[in-house]
């Protein structure tokens, strides 16, 4: 359901008071160029003589931005006509309040200073590209979408881009009672994001709820007549370790973890299938036909993580007691 909604949202809304505030097929230019009269980076100043040559330079100056307001102006006016379509400005720099006047009086929502990472998702959900200049303006550079509203919540204002054509980012609207609630609902919405991202990138899943490591301890017990010598027990102890997940998976559905694990024990052993344990009831089922899986990369990595692990604690081990014979000698 959020997906469907398509939304890409940025803080704040239009900045002008007569500018409306939710238009319809609206047109969205992106860009990343400055509206208002900045400082130069150097010291500089100007030097008049009269009144006149003043008026001159402060009309030559507003000039400057009344130029590229108007090549938006042109461009809304060629797309858009008069029909009820809408027309949005997004800039990631300033507009000053003349050229909000100009850009107020042709129905054209403006917002100003937004950040840079909702101009590069606002692109990705709408279309069209971000432009650093209005010299080429055309129409190929501007998005698409079929609704934009400003809308308050709490004691910020955000604007909301919907139905928009073919998106390829979205936003994720989470609300809470307070901050902690908040921080959980996101980071669940984060684990499954990136769990289906390992399944697209693995191409391939494995089962899960302690199935996996099941499977593994069966294999070493029977990989384990096989061995001789002293290495059956570092199998065995390996294999051990294999089932600390399903005993945890069992005491985390409040259930014995000890008949758990002989229920799903005798189970595999009588069928040809992967056998894991239903956390509700506690008896042994098939994950695959329930459809719980787990990500092929996460559980290499465990595997690969604790083997390393151990094998350099037990490198500490022999290395201590190898310092402890010298001393006694």
């Amino acid at each position: 359901q959020w997906y469907q909604r398509r939304v890409a949202i940025t803080a704040g809304g239009a900045r002008h008071p007569d500018m409306p505030k939710k238009v319809t097929d609206a047109f969205i230019l992106t860009c990343n160029v400055s509206l208002e009269y900045e400082k130069s980076e150097v010291n500089s100043g100007f030097f008049y003589k009269s009144a006149d040559e003043r008026e001159k330079l402060v009309k030559a100056e507003r000039a400057f931005c009344d130029d590229k307001v108007q090549q938006i102006i042109d461009l809304k006016r060629e797309l858009v006509g008069d029909s009820d379509k809408g027309f949005v400005v997004v800039n990631q720099k300033g507009v000053d309040p003349n050229s909000l006047d100009a850009l107020a009086r042709e129905g054209i929502v403006a917002l100003r200073r937004a950040k840079r990472r909702n101009m590069e998702r606002i692109v990705l959900a709408c279309g069209g590209t971000a432009v650093n200049c209005f010299d080429e303006l055309k129409p190929e550079q501007l998005g698409h979408a079929g609704l934009f509203y400003e809308h308050v919540l709490g004691d910020d204002k955000y604007s909301f881009i919907e139905e928009c054509d073919n998106p390829q980012s979205v936003t994720i609207l989470i609300k809470g009672p307070n901050k902690h609630t908040i921080t959980q609902i996101k980071d669940a919405v984060r684990d499954g994001l990136r769990a289906v991202k390992n399944a697209i990138e693995d191409q391939m899943v494995v089962p899960g709820a302690g199935a996996f490591e099941i499977a593994i301890y069966q294999a070493l017990q029977e990989y384990k007549n096989e061995v001789r010598g002293k290495q059956r027990l570092g199998v065995q102890a390996y294999a051990d370790a294999m089932l600390i997940i399903p005993k945890c998976l069992a005491q985390n559905g409040g259930h014995d973890a000890q008949e758990c694990l002989v229920k799903m024990l005798q189970e595999y052993k009588g069928v040809d299938k992967c056998v894991g344990l239903d956390l509700e009831t506690g008896e042994a089922m098939y994950p695959a036909e329930a459809g719980i899986w787990d990500n092929y990369c996460v559980k290499k990595q465990l595997l690969n993580s604790a083997t390393v692990i151990s094998s350099n604690l037990l490198i500490v081990d022999e290395v201590m007691r190898a310092g402890m014979s010298s001393l006694k000698g």
